[in-house]
């Protein structure tokens, strides 16, 4: 069993559950109803799951995983049948040059914008008529980006694999979703960090410029072998791990420093992950493929200059950040680096007299690695392609602020995702006005071992479902834990494991919302609780128990629990009640603990039923309370 949890400071109190309500106290002719609305109102699926195989079906049953309320009818108006959206076409800025076969992909989506070299204060003032930006590395996705889309931005693309430019903490907190192009480029900047270790052991760059110059200098130009040589690639993902690949085969002995590759895929292309002391100390060469962030800034510096090998080579075609570029000139004059080949720098362009694009023993390139003819039309494509998911509301695998949630499991869990977030929809309707909610347990039943179970999208939904109905927050997967922070609310995970199949991922999701009262008593379970419980069955989510009571409901349109004397006719009588005020019942479903104690009545109803229809029910004589719930 595991367990995790996220909390903030702040809370939920003073905000009103949506739904209405009717308890009666011990003289059944005092009974009262009344009913209190939130300041929104819920936002409906637009379109049902369920079918989840049809895969038109479960791209927009996720897109409510995505979407803000912002321009919400862009959603409101998708089918099944069509999956572009009719009513609104998308906005597209591409700030910087794409491959026409991206923007080709784009124009067919939406209305796509080109507009180059824009500045900060130009890009402010067009970004809030923009559901999505593509930069590349030349653009700066600030914070008073986002602050002026005013929430419509939906989807940032980067094309290309670096994010340094984008501010990931101010798209979270805006909701929007973050994309790069990770794959595309892979290849031509793993031949690019080669093209710059080959070319620099041999002096070829000083060599042209000689020779150019009118020069023969084939003394002062001798170079060092690579075979033998011990290679040191800082960073084993894919461009990094692709670089060893190759320099295996030029006869090098590779070593690799990076705190989350897998042993094992290391092993598999013959490369020994080592410390990063260890790898900077023993290698030859060093060639650099890790992303800019704060623990990476400047991370090679005087201090670790010192802890290498004396005449050690440098090839950085990862961030021009995570070098200390003063350090490296003192490290090249004084000869504990021998030579640099560099692509990147920590400005770009570097400026015209700078001492270390200048030096001698340094050899520069434009940063040209992702720039061959293929990598480049594949980046436009792979981010067109990402935006244009994100906009249809699909789940990215290449998205850098929200879960990273593979497709197939994305797939499995489709319609638990719809489950967790009705269950969230209807917890938070069951407590009554002016309870301050503050804390959430979820637990999930499966025969899956925990570490097989990704939960994240589930939860996200699940505060989504909690949150949006009592506040004016717009939640998505972007940014869900980070309002749930903001709001003070405090969601615990609890995983059980059942013995069952393991071919669902998860057996049932109970949600419990604790210290709060209840607009429905029979909703509180023996410990106090709010807790509601519900499983998928036949690919439909289902409402399974309500406090102490089994149910088996359909969470589909909307919902009135009652409880009741368990007593022949209760059916019939308020079915009569509903039929006379033609609103029409979709299913029933009656739970009780004892025979002919007490029971819990569920009616599915199509319409939301007016004051009177809701009196009406109220007074049947048998009825002790009863709520009705929007899902």
């Amino acid at each position: 069993m595991a367990t995790t949890s996220i909390s903030s400071a702040t809370n939920l109190n003073n905000l009103t559950p949506a739904s209405s309500s009717l308890q009666k106290n011990s003289n059944p002719s005092s009974a009262h109803l009344s009913f209190s609305h939130s300041s929104i109102s819920l936002q409906k699926l637009s379109v049902h799951t369920t079918n989840f195989n049809n895969p038109i079906s479960r791209g927009f049953s996720i897109f409510n995983v995505l979407k803000t309320a912002q321009h919400s009818d862009i959603a409101s108006s998708a089918r099944d049948s069509d999956p572009v959206i009719k009513s609104q076409k998308p906005t597209i800025l591409v700030s910087e040059k794409l491959g026409e076969a991206g923007l080709d992909l784009l124009r067919s989506f939406g209305n796509v914008e080109c507009l180059y070299s824009l500045s900060p204060e130009d890009l402010c003032a067009k970004i809030g008529e923009c559901d999505a930006l593509i930069v590349r590395s030349g653009t700066k996705v600030t914070r008073q980006v986002f602050e002026a889309a005013k929430g419509r931005l939906k989807v940032v693309g980067r094309a290309g694999v670096g994010i340094d430019n984008v501010d990931l903490q101010a798209a979270t907190e805006f909701g929007c979703l973050v994309v790069n192009a990770p794959t595309a480029n892979t290849i031509a900047a793993a031949e690019h960090g080669i093209a710059l270790l080959a070319g620099m052991a041999r002096n070829v760059a000083q060599a042209d410029a000689s020779m150019k110059a009118g020069k023969w200098q084939r003394n002062k130009y001798v170079g060092v072998s690579l075979v033998g040589k011990t290679l040191a690639v800082m960073g084993f993902g894919k461009v990094g791990s692709e670089v060893a690949r190759r320099a295996k085969g030029l006869g090098m002995h590779v070593i690799a420093h990076d705190p989350y590759a897998p042993a094992d895929r290391a092993r598999a292309i013959g490369v020994d992950l080592v410390s990063f002391d260890e790898a900077i100390s023993t290698a030859d060469f060093v060639s650099l493929h890790m992303p800019l962030t704060p623990t990476t800034n400047k991370v090679f510096n005087d201090a670790t200059f010192a802890k290498m090998k004396k005449g050690v080579r440098i090839i950085n075609v990862a961030r021009g950040g995570v070098i200390d570029e003063d350090a490296l000139v003192r490290a090249l004059d004084s000869g504990i680096v021998a030579q640099a080949a560099l692509d990147v720098f920590t400005e770009e362009p570097p400026s015209k007299d700078s001492r270390l694009v200048r030096h001698e023993n340094v050899t520069v390139t434009p940063h040209l690695g992702a720039s061959t003819k293929e990598a480049q039309e594949g980046v436009a494509v792979e981010i067109a392609e990402a935006v244009v998911g994100a906009l249809r509301g699909e789940l990215s695998a290449t998205a850098v602020n929200a879960p990273m949630v593979p497709p197939e499991v994305l797939s499995e869990l489709a319609p638990y995702v719809t489950l967790a977030e009705k269950l969230g929809r209807l917890a938070v309707q069951l407590v009554a006005g002016g309870s301050g909610i503050q804390s959430v347990k979820v637990g999930y039943k499966s025969a899956r071992d925990p570490d097989n179970l990704d939960t994240r999208l589930l939860r996200a939904m699940i505060t989504k479902g909690i949150i949006e109905p009592i506040s004016d927050a717009h939640i998505n997967l972007v940014n869900a834990d980070f309002i749930a922070k903001q709001k003070g609310l405090r969601i615990s995970e609890e995983r059980v494991y059942v013995n069952s199949s393991p071919e669902n991922p998860v057996e049932s999701i109970q949600v419990q919302i604790s210290n709060v009262q209840s607009k429905f008593a029979s909703a509180l379970s023996d410990n106090g609780n709010i807790s509601i419980e519900g499983k998928v069955k036949y690919g439909i989510p289902h409402l399974t128990r309500v406090g102490s009571f089994s149910v088996d409901v359909s969470l589909e349109g909307n919902l009135i629990l009652c409880r009741q004397v368990d007593q022949p006719g209760m059916i019939g009588q308020v079915g009569n009640v509903l039929g006379e005020r033609n609103v029409n019942v979709s299913f029933m479903s009656v739970g009780r603990t004892v025979k002919r104690t007490k029971a819990i009545m569920a009616i599915g109803v199509d319409e939301e039923p007016d004051k009177e229809t809701l009196k009406k029910i109220g007074e049947v004589p048998a009825i002790d309370e009863f709520v009705f719930l929007d899902l």
